[in-house]
């Protein structure tokens, strides 16, 4: 599969890797950006892995729960200095508390309801000619809580909205302040954690089988014995839980306890049996591949015009 310069331009974003190195990675894997990620991490030429999802636009993420509806959401600008506009943190919450009450399941649906009256598009389109940038709703996520469980929310200065939802089969607990504590430390968490799956059982195959493979050209290339690279694979792979699961991970307020103890030891307090339902996570700008402007560049055109 041929590759464009544009390939090349997005793998060294999404790798700080040189221009050569991704011309070869992309070369030996057939144009296939994301196997030519995991063949640069093997080489040790990408920078760590969380420069693969760094933020790359500007805007803000609002999180908002109201009766038994937790709402994150993410709306775009181009400029930071728009992100901090009135006008936009006001839309960025007007949106997010329409979505609690909400049918849309798509950010298109969400365009095509009323939001007084105009439609969300037409209040999409009218701010942003008043602001004089593209505004646009990129993405949000919805969680309902039950009779049983609590939803709690949080975001970490406008670029990064969480939710999480615990559930309890002790009524009492859900309006405990223990149990209130727990759920924001869990938000508080999983902003700083980043978890990719709520527990071990949900790692898919194929997840699993990229980072295997990751790892054992890394070995490989560190000249372990052929022998010992399935073990050590093993013993990664085992390990790989606790950094991507949620459940597993350690608790970014006390390292000495798993987020699985947390929520056990809060529930011993209450009485009770506490469950994580589930959690999502929205970073701002994650995947968009962000304009850099050269000032000295563009005076030196202007000076030269």
């Amino acid at each position: 599969m041929a590759f464009t310069a544009k390939d090349v331009k997005e793998l060294r974003e999404k790798t700080g890797a040189g221009m050569m190195d991704c011309k070869k990675a992309l070369t030996e894997n057939d144009g296939n950006i994301e196997a030519a990620v995991d063949f640069l991490r093997a080489k040790g030429l990408a920078a760590a892995a969380k420069k693969a999802t760094r933020v790359a636009a500007e805007g803000l993420v609002g999180a908002v729960v109201e009766g038994n509806t937790g709402v994150v959401v993410e709306i775009n600008c181009e400029t930071d200095f728009v992100a901090k506009n009135d006008d936009f943190k006001a839309f960025v919450g007007t949106i997010a508390n329409h979505l609690v009450g909400s049918n849309a399941t798509t950010v298109d649906a969400l365009k095509d309801e009323k939001l007084g009256n105009l439609s969300v598009a037409e209040t999409v389109q009218e701010l942003t000619l008043k602001i004089g940038e593209k505004i646009d709703i990129r993405r949000f996520e919805k969680r309902a809580n039950t009779n049983s469980s609590k939803v709690g929310s949080y975001v970490h200065g406008g670029k990064i909205g969480v939710l999480v939802e615990v559930e309890s089969d002790n009524a009492d607990a859900l309006n405990s302040d223990a149990f209130n504590e727990l759920v924001n430390d869990l938000c508080l968490h999983t902003a700083a954690a980043s978890p990719k799956f709520l527990k071990a059982d949900e790692i898919d195959e194929d997840f699993k089988k990229r980072e295997a493979e990751v790892y054992e050209a890394q070995l490989k290339e560190q000249g372990k014995p052929e022998n010992m690279i399935p073990n050590i694979i093993k013993g990664k792979l085992n390990k790989l839980a606790s950094e991507v699961c949620f459940l597993e991970q350690k608790f970014v307020k006390n390292p000495d306890l798993t987020i699985n103890a947390l929520v056990a030891n809060v529930g011993k307090e209450l009485g009770a049996n506490l469950t994580v339902k589930g959690f999502n996570k929205i970073n701002l700008g994650e995947g968009i591949e962000k304009k850099e402007d050269n000032l000295a560049e563009e005076v030196a055109k202007m000076t030269q015009a």
